[in-house]
């Protein structure tokens, strides 16, 4: 089976064939698809309710979180992907010949940083994204855009000390911790209630903030990639304000309980590796299926491997590094974004959508599971 631990170390554990001519081209994440420009502003929120869980001599918990929106202007400066130093930890495990280490750093993206906002009180649904074990908020920024276009506010999480980077504003630089004992009985337990204690908390310092004025808070959902998609049930469990959420791609450890979760939910993942009843990385899947009690689907998809659900399968195919993907990565990040804006517009927005009720002849790749 493969481990939450296996599965997100191998998102940034890319095939050793870049091309350095691919490497020299600059990187750019695709447009977002919705008609709204899109805003970015970068929050730094400090719980000193409890100390921080992977380093106990840090008397608080400080988190980082990127906030996109809805904007009534495309035109300022740009979000930065990464720092120069962000990417070479993310990159210099890989050893990648051709690449340089400082490649995200460059990447250009769309979110305008601290436009103003567009929407009326209390009128955007709110999506929590969490990304990936040892991966930063980054790497779900295309899916971040895409929605904020369509009119949605999102929170991106860095959870700390479970990536290998994280800048915070005074300028020090956090490594990860938790990845020294991430080994050890009862770590994945762990692991799930601080990350549902930091989405909690994270939904309380923006709410009681000023975009909580932007923010309708009983329109709250929730998504992530890997090990952050594997915890949103959790999160969901221990939050009642989130309405809604969405697995891409992520083997489950801690299961959801006998008691059930009645919310609606979405498992999203790669159907190369699926094969029905038989011990694999969906597995776990299928026992959680069974909890699920209120409206839900799982959906696989022909061709994508586990990175082809976040921003590095197009990053990765922009810079000439074969991740074994047999689908087009631009198409696989239409199907994620496209599934997942479905997926909300039904249950945050009361929108009935085709797309979730029936296997779509636009998209041959997506089989329906359940």
């Amino acid at each position: 089976m493969r481990t939450l631990a296996v599965a997100t170390a191998l998102t940034l554990t890319l095939s050793l064939s870049a091309s350095p001519a691919s490497a020299a081209t600059t990187p750019y994440l695709p447009a977002p698809t919705g008609h709204q420009p899109v805003g970015v502003t970068t929050l730094s929120v400090k719980d000193t309710s409890r100390p921080d869980p992977w380093v106990p001599s840090v008397p608080y918990r400080e988190l980082m979180v990127s906030v996109f929106y809805p904007a009534t202007s495309a035109n300022g400066p740009k979000k930065q992907y990464m720092t120069p130093l962000e990417s070479e930890r993310n990159l210099e495990r890989q050893n990648i010949p051709g690449l340089p280490l400082d490649v995200f750093s460059t990447v250009r993206t769309n979110a305008v940083v601290d436009a103003r906002p567009a929407g009326r009180w209390h009128s955007l649904p709110l999506v929590v994204l969490s990304p990936g074990w040892t991966q930063p908020r980054a790497t779900l920024t295309a899916l971040a855009e895409d929605l904020a276009s369509r009119g949605y506010a999102v929170a991106a999480i860095d959870h700390t000390y479970e990536n290998r980077a994280t800048t915070f504003p005074d300028g020090h630089v956090t490594g990860c911790a938790a990845c020294e004992v991430d080994d050890q009985p009862g770590f994945w337990e762990k692991f799930a209630q601080v990350r549902s204690k930091d989405t909690s908390f994270v939904l309380d310092s923006l709410l009681s903030s000023k975009w909580g004025a932007l923010i309708d808070p009983q329109r709250i959902g929730m998504t992530g990639h890997s090990a952050g998609g594997a915890i949103t049930t959790q999160a969901m469990l221990a939050d009642p304000r989130i309405r809604a959420g969405a697995d891409l791609d992520g083997s489950v450890h801690v299961p959801i309980p006998a008691s059930g979760l009645s919310r609606p939910f979405l498992f999203l993942g790669s159907m190369d590796e699926y094969t029905p009843g038989a011990p694999g990385p969906y597995d776990d899947w299928e026992t959680d299926w069974t909890h699920l009690t209120g409206w839900k689907r799982w959906l696989m998809v022909s061709g994508t491997v586990h990175q082809s659900f976040t921003d590095l399968g197009v990053l990765a195919d922009q810079l000439g590094v074969d991740l074994g993907d047999a689908i087009d990565p631009y198409r696989a990040m239409t199907i994620t974004r496209n599934y997942v804006s479905a997926f909300f517009d039904q249950h945050l927005r009361c929108r009935p959508q085709a797309l979730l009720t029936a296997p779509s002849p636009a998209y041959p790749e997506v089989t329906f599971i359940g």
